[in-house]
Formats: C-alpha cells, structure tokens, sequence
C-alpha cells in the first residue's frame, strides 16, 4: 500500500529560488506533495518540478527580483513561505579568489537572499495575519558556517553571512508573525557537488572522502534538506524561529574515532 503524503500545508503558497535543481528542486516538489502551490524562481527555471509556476530571474538584479516576487505572488494569489535557496558555490583559500569573484559569490549568496526577502517581506505580513505560525523564510545555509572547512574561505564567508543575517531577520520580524530560520546541509548529493567530482582527478576518490568526512559515511540526499526545510515551513514548526537546523550527517557535532 502506497502511504498518501500529509496535506497540512493546503492552503499555503510558497516561493523557492534556485528551485529548479537540486536541494531547490526537491523541496518544491515536496512543499506541492504536502498540498501548498508553488511557485519556482531560477535563472532557468526548466527543471521546475511538475505542478509549479515557473518564474525567470535572477536573484543578483534587484528589479527582476521584485518583478518576479510580485509576478509569483499574484499567479499564487498571496505568500506565506519564501525559500531561500539559490546560491553558488566557491573553492580555494583566501589567496586563490579575486575580488570581482569574492563580489560575485557574496553578491548571490546574501545579497540574493537579502533582495528576494526585501521583496517578499510585504506580502508575508500579509499573510501572517490570516494564518498564525504558517508564515515564514527558511535560508538555506551550509555546515561551512559552523565549520571550518579547507578550501572553502569564500563560500564558508558568504553561508556564515546567512547564518548571521537568519538570526538578524528572526529578531526583527517575529513580532509581525514572520518566522526566519536556516538549513545546514552537510555535503550534499547535488548538481554542484557533482561538478565538483567530475573536475577531480580521481573523482571516485574524492567521493570516497566526502563521505568519510560525514559520521554517516555518506552524503547527505537533496531530498533529506528538503524535509527539513518543510518541517520548518510547515504548522508543526510553528513555535521555532531564530533557529539553524543541522542536516549534516553528524558532521559537525559529533567526533567519531576512525575505523581502525
């Protein structure tokens, strides 16, 4: 017998950047199976899963970011959850970057979720007075914000800013019923993840110790982000804001002896 997904988000109307692919991809997936519409905002949006409104921008221009917030709220018919999860990623130390790129990263990375928020905010006050603790931003962060990773200066400076910026948001707009918190993903089984793999000499080696690096021995699906990001979103997590929520394989927290 096939389980029926619970509906608790019916009714709801959501927003995801970066949601045509990846981590993006199976949450707008999940938040429509849970019964909210759902609109996707991507540079490309063709990977949008089935079932969304798929709305074009890209989140380093502030004026297709308000016409594409404003485009999905009245497709929609309101918002009452943002997800923030369009980014790129970056490799090296701090000697390896130029400035152009440290702009570039930090200018999608947190300022696309400051303009996408900025954009959204009006319409999830809106929201909230209707539907109490159902209204709400979830960042997607990174284990690069609590961990020193190596080779990752500038893309752990720019999910730092987003860990920092989740706590900011939450402090200044859980007065209007608008709940922030944030993901942090291990290393997670992407697209991205992948191009970086396929660029290694010995790809299957370096798969072999990103899944070492994890206490789990794996990495981290798209599809477990994405659950907990729902759960965030969702009434059941109505009393949590001001909160990042690890899913990381125990790669942070926990100090595994190695295998003899």
């Amino acid at each position: 017998m096939t389980d029926t997904p619970h509906r608790d988000l019916q009714g709801l109307t959501a927003l995801v950047t970066g949601g045509a692919s990846g981590i993006g991809a199976a949450t707008a997936a999940l938040l429509t199976a849970r019964g909210a519409r759902v609109a996707v905002l991507d540079r490309d949006p063709a990977g949008a899963p089935p079932g969304t409104v798929a709305v074009t921008a890209d989140v380093s221009s502030d004026s297709a970011v308000r016409a594409a917030v404003a485009e999905a709220v009245e497709r929609l018919g309101g918002l009452h959850i943002l997800v923030n999860n369009a980014g790129i990623g970056a490799i090296g130390t701090v000697e390896d970057n130029e400035d152009e790129e440290w702009h570039r990263v930090l200018d999608i990375n947190v300022l696309g979720m400051m303009r996408t928020a900025r954009a959204a905010l009006p319409h999830l006050r809106a929201a909230a007075a209707g539907r109490p603790g159902c209204v709400s931003i979830t960042n997607t962060c990174s284990i690069a914000a609590t961990a020193g990773l190596q080779q990752r200066a500038l893309y752990s400076a720019s999910k730092g800013a987003v860990l920092s910026l989740t706590l900011a948001m939450a402090a200044d707009h859980v007065r209007e019923g608008v709940r922030v918190n944030c993901v942090n993903p291990g290393t997670a089984d992407t697209p991205w993840v992948g191009r970086l793999l396929d660029q290694a000499e010995d790809p299957a080696a370096e798969r072999a110790a990103l899944n070492a690096r994890q206490p789990l021995g794996r990495l981290v699906s798209a599809d477990e982000v994405a659950a907990a990001i729902v759960y965030l979103a969702s009434p059941a997590a109505a009393s949590v804001t001001g909160t990042a929520l690890a899913v990381d394989g125990g790669m942070h927290g926990l100090r595994i002896r190695p295998t003899p």
